[in-house]
């Protein structure tokens, strides 16, 4: 099982904010986050729109707009942002194209059961939990490039 590019996407967006230093009262741009994780521009639009109609991201327009985090990371559970930017889908799809052992089979119960304990364990983890110790380290080092804008 592997993640999509959006939820990937998304959960890497969270964390850079998550670990936005609050001193930098600024911000961060889309043009910021896509430069330090080398994605396009176009991808974390969408993702960053749909984090903040989660209200998980605080967006704003303008000079001086961009991104933070709505809530404290400890408020963010990793399992809710997977299931909202992956979906609550089956892993399997039984109806397309309709499945000669539909009724009969039990791999799409296994396989759900798999998945509820796929997201048990993420339920465990929140925002803050996954921007400690050495993804902080990490996450520092992009933040350390980043350029602040010269006040006027």
């Amino acid at each position: 099982m592997q993640l999509t590019r959006f939820a990937d996407l998304g959960l890497r967006l969270l964390m850079y904010l998550a670990s936005a230093r609050p001193e930098h009262d600024q911000p961060v741009t889309i043009a910021e986050v896509g430069e330090r994780f080398e994605v396009s521009h176009h991808h974390l639009v969408k993702v960053a729109n749909l984090l903040a109609q989660t209200g998980w991201v605080k967006a704003m327009r303008g000079r001086g707009g961009g991104l933070r985090l709505a809530r404290p990371p400890e408020q963010i559970r990793v399992g809710e942002v997977v299931r909202v930017l992956e979906g609550e889908g089956g892993l399997v799809d039984c109806d397309r194209p309709a499945c000669s052992l539909r009724g009969v089979c039990r791999l799409r119960g296994v396989l759900d059961e798999a998945q509820q304990a796929f997201f048990a364990a993420l339920d465990r983890h929140t925002l803050a939990d996954v921007v400690a110790g050495t993804s902080a380290a990490g996450l520092a080092r992009l933040h350390l490039h980043r350029v602040e804008p010269v006040a006027r």
